[in-house]
């Protein structure tokens, strides 16, 4: 679909009646030979412009910024308006130019005041305006061609700016009454025609200008909609230099166009810019220009926040330097850019003389003016073809270079980058061609792309890119883990090497271990050992976090991390010198030497607390099959619940101990003890006391008997 914005068709209707033809009252002086006057010559009074020449004035120097940056596919159709509409041009390319609507305006000529004023009417032109927009251009026509059977989806869409002098408000309002009524009435005429088009949106500019000096009877509106098909806005600008200003700005917006500020260009005051730097004049004066162009040639400038920038009416201005020495258009620079410029003030002597010098085939670098460091040169203005391009120069490394070092990138000044692990990752992660068609558990195909992209998902959940914000990629410790739980399903002896590697790291804190901590930008020594300690495990429970959802066996890591952290250090130690206790008193011989191996491995690797009783239960079971000798060493059992609370507590007594202990006390003697209590030997009570002598055997022997 070929779309077409509402600056593909510009119409001007500009007011040519009576009232049109009053002074701006903006004096301009007429005789300037004010030096070496004869006496009594009486100089010249000042002229003023009217409000018709004013408006015309600032028309065509809109029109002529716009055919100098767009000299195609923007184009524009003049009105002028008074008893009728004259319709001054069509809307065919080679009617596109300054000369001859220049022509037709000097053979209309300036309104007559002696007309009457009831026989004029800008209504006229307004209609005029909405019956061109649906009038089809050569490239709407070029689309719709190409498109054939979908010409309909071909957008005609336009703006109106019409430069009258309106009486008030209700006046403006009644225009755009009118407007939006011609619009829905020619849509209606053009939807059962092969040669006009509906018009889809159209902006109406109106400008009300009045003399310098006069209250404004109009106040200004932002933008407003008033139907599907037409928004409207309202300026009020004094005639003269503040219309020309106005018109300059909003060709700014229409066209998105940036303005640019050229400084310090060398210049004699009776040389030209050429002739002066051939000869190195010592007395030459410095000029500004101020250029208009696209503004995609300040994008990458203005992102970068380089160069200076001031605010004016409604625009922005960005300054250039101009540097020396000049250029030659043979040498070649990279460019990323070229943008046609037109100047702001076009009459004036700087704009000339520079407009003449780069005609001649000379070319200008700009720079970027800095209080500090070395200058940077973005721009370039040279042309081609009897036009004037201003170049955006490639002020970063170009892509003809050799290629930057990955610490160079849009990191910035950060230089530790884990790139032996990002190799390796790559490594990991390299596709393979696919030759034969496979299939998931499920019996259905499995797709080679969908997969990769599922193992990059899980190996990049959590995958920090600067060593600085990583402790345990910098730990070898943590490589089994962090190389295994990234896998989408775990065997059992990944999940023993996951709980190995936990039980690795518990160890390490016990020890006081150093960790590789960065501390670099922080004050001081860094944090305490217990705080990296801290961090180390935060981090290793958001990997494993990132990835328990994977599988139950995932979830069995999650669950040994979480009872390893919640574990006080002091049963960490008491279970693991139990451990190695228990490996030098028990030596099984025989078949059950394996066995006893494998128990014990996997005793040592248990995940909570929970478990490890039921193991030791196990193993007491185990030890008195009569298959398994009696270890030579081995201690009597000792059940925790037989410890009181005093010989289980070690050291000084704490002050909770004793409250609990005086609380325990003085409940004791609220309610009657247990009678098999107080008869017990050690807090043990034998149980069925009476059953022998009722019986007159002992049960067990009993028991004994019946089995042999």
């Amino acid at each position: 679909m070929k779309a077409f914005s509402e600056s593909h068709k510009t119409v001007f209707v500009v007011d040519h009646c009576p009232y049109m033809a009053e002074s701006c009252r903006q004096h301009v002086e007429f005789d300037m030979l004010t030096k070496n006057r004869t006496q009594g010559i009486i100089p010249l009074a000042p002229i003023s412009k009217s409000l018709w020449t004013c408006a015309v004035e600032a028309s065509m120097e809109y029109c002529r910024i716009m055919y100098d940056i767009y000299p195609f596919k923007k184009l524009v159709n003049y009105i002028v308006s008074d008893s009728g509409s004259r319709i001054l041009n069509s809307w065919a390319q080679e009617d596109q130019n300054l000369q001859d609507l220049m022509a037709a305006l000097a053979s209309i000529g300036p309104p007559n005041p002696r007309t009457d004023p009831e026989c004029c009417s800008i209504l006229h032109g307004l209609v005029a305006a909405v019956e061109s927009l649906c009038k089809i251009t050569d490239y709407q026509h070029e689309s719709r061609t190409i498109l054939m059977e979908n010409a309909d989806r071909v957008a005609n869409r336009g703006r109106i700016i019409c430069l009258t002098n309106a009486k008030s408000d209700s006046h403006v309002q009644m225009l755009e009454d009118c407007v939006n009524e011609t619009i829905l009435e020619h849509n209606k005429l053009a939807a059962g025609s092969d040669h006009l088009m509906q018009v889809q949106k159209c902006e109406l500019v109106l400008i009300h200008t009045y003399p310098v000096g006069d209250d404004s009877l109009v106040s200004d509106r932002s933008k407003k909609d008033l139907s599907s098909v037409l928004t409207s806005e309202v300026h009020s600008v004094r005639a003269g230099r503040h219309l020309a200003t106005k018109l300059n700005t909003l060709v700014q917006l229409h066209f998105d166009l940036a303005s640019t500020t050229i400084t310090n260009i060398p210049m004699k005051p009776t040389l030209s810019v050429c002739d002066q730097e051939e000869q190195h004049a010592n007395t030459s004066a410095n000029y500004d220009v101020e250029l208009l162009h696209h503004k995609d040639a300040h994008l990458d400038f203005i992102k970068s926040g380089d160069g200076n920038s001031r605010e004016a009416t409604l625009k922005e201005t960005v300054t250039l330097k101009w540097c020396t020495p000049r250029t030659n258009s043979v040498e070649l620079h990279y460019c990323t850019g070229a943008f046609r410029i037109s100047p702001v003030d076009v009459n004036s002597r700087p704009s000339s003389c520079l407009t003449n010098f780069l005609l001649n085939g000379r070319s200008v670098l700009l720079e970027q003016p800095r209080k500090s460091g070395s200058k940077v040169i973005s721009h370039m203005l040279s042309s081609h073809g009897g036009e004037i391009f201003l170049h955006v120069l490639s002020s970063s490394r170009s892509i003809l270079e050799d290629p930057p070092s990955i610490s160079e990138g849009c990191g910035g000044r950060v230089t530790d980058y884990r790139i032996t692990d990002f190799g390796e990752f790559m490594r990991e992660n390299r596709l393979m061609p696919f030759l034969e068609q496979q299939y998931k558990m499920d019996g259905t195909v499995e797709i080679p792309l969908e997969r990769a992209k599922s193992q990059l998902e899980r190996y990049t959940r959590y995958w920090p890119m600067i060593i600085s914000q990583t402790t345990i990629f910098n730990m070898q410790a943590v490589v089994p883990l962090a190389s295994v739980i990234v896998k989408e399903a775990l065997t059992e002896e990944d999940v023993l090497n996951c709980q190995k590697t936990i039980y690795n790291l518990v160890d390490m804190e016990r020890k006081n271990d150093p960790l590789p901590i960065s501390t670099a930008g922080t004050r001081g020594k860094g944090p305490k050992r217990d705080e990296q300690y801290r961090i180390m495990w935060n981090e290793l429970e958001t990997l494993v976090r990132a990835h328990i959802n994977g599988s139950d066996r995932h979830q069995r890591v999650m669950e040994c991390l979480q009872a390893c952290r919640s574990k006080p250090p002091e049963e960490e130690d008491r279970k693991k010198r139990g451990r190695k206790r228990e490996d030098k008193e028990e030596k099984p011989a025989g078949k059950d030497h394996e066995h006893e191996k494998k128990w014990t491995e996997s005793e040592r690797m248990k995940t909570s607390i929970d478990r490890e009783k039921e193991e030791s239960a196990e193993a007491e079971i185990i030890k008195d099959s009569p298959d398994s000798p009696e270890p030579p060493n081995k201690k009597p059992h000792i059940a925790i619940e037989d410890v009181t609370p005093t010989e289980k507590a070690k050291g000084p007594v704490s002050l909770m101990a004793l409250w609990s202990s005086r609380i325990n006390t003085a409940n004791s003697r609220k309610h009657q003890e247990f009678f098999g209590r107080l008869n017990s030997v050690n807090n043990k009570a034998e149980l069925y006391q009476h059953l022998k002598e009722e019986n007159g055997t002992d049960p067990v022997e009993n028991g004994k008997a019946g089995r042999q």
